[in-house]
């Protein structure tokens, strides 16, 4: 790993996070890495962090690349890997293009080594969990580079089944925006019952690290947890109550099948192609 170089097209946020954890697991030197973007300062901004290598040039950064991920948006994809064709026959290409099969990324790169993943937000603190699939024509030893790279953004789940992607885009890749979004509820409730926000804020953070941190050692489904702290009568079963009367458990499940049929369409999108957003209010 130490002696590999890798190229990153897309130097966003995710790939940021991957820099920093190969950096801070010492998998990879930063002279041996470097970052491709349509921004120079951006660019920049990594070098002074990091002291990797940066160019706007995505053919040069590729060039002699012994992995090249893809970490650009979906609807820049087609544009890119048109700039993207002397890749090195033994390269390993991974990507975390939401939406993006290998099938397409192979046909579009002439390329067949391809491993595909979907890491999440919390990658970016090595506290990730990155679930991924590979071409058949990727070699045992790249899949355990792919491996590698992806354990510094935290947990990683091998799928045979490529479909499993979307889905994974859909529960764990989207997923922290719907924690941020419960903890935002719960700290906006705090403040209206006369907490001050700081205060709010602290119990709620607490309550979540807590409650994730319980359940992990508790090893029992979630159903006895809940059961464990709702007494008859009390204040828990009244607070539940109105949860489900007011369809939580169902706008939870139709919220995330929304974001998989998304992920779903981003594959089949052609370049260039604005989606209809009056009915993708979960595209906001």
């Amino acid at each position: 790993m130490l002696e590999k170089k890798i190229a990153f097209i897309g130097p966003g946020v995710m790939a940021e996070a991957m820099i920093a954890g190969l950096l801070r697991q010492k998998l990879a030197k930063p002279e041996k890495l470097i970052a491709s973007g349509p921004r120079p300062e951006r660019g920049e901004e990594l070098h002074k962090k990091y002291g990797i290598q940066v160019t706007t040039d995505n053919a040069a950064a590729a060039q002699d690349a012994d992995v090249v991920v893809l970490s650009i948006k979906p609807q820049r994809l087609s544009e890119v890997m048109k700039g993207l064709k002397n890749l090195r026959p033994e390269a390993l290409v991974l990507s975390i293009v939401a939406g993006a099969s290998t099938k397409k990324i192979a046909a579009g790169l002439k390329h067949k080594a391809i491993v595909r993943c979907m890491p999440n937000t919390p990658g970016q603190i090595g506290q990730g969990i990155t679930v991924w699939a590979a071409s058949s024509e990727a070699s045992s030893e790249q899949c355990e580079t792919a491996r590698a790279m992806l354990g510094a953004l935290g947990d990683e789940v091998f799928v045979e089944d490529e479909g499993y992607l979307d889905m994974a885009t859909a529960l764990s890749g989207t997923g922290p925006a719907y924690v941020f979004l419960f903890a935002e509820a719960l700290i906006d409730a705090g403040v209206h019952m006369g907490f001050p926000r700081r205060i709010a804020e602290q119990l709620v953070l607490q309550t979540i690290k807590g409650s994730a941190a319980f359940y992990e050692q508790a090893e029992r489904h979630p159903a006895a947890l809940r059961n464990q702290v709702t007494s008859p009568g009390g204040t828990s079963a009244e607070a539940l109550y109105y949860l489900e009367k007011a369809g939580f458990r169902t706008a939870i499940s139709r919220a995330v099948w929304a974001a998989y049929q998304r992920s779903l369409e981003l594959g089949k999108e052609k370049p260039g192609h604005i989606p209809d957003m009056q009915n993708k209010e979960e595209d906001k």
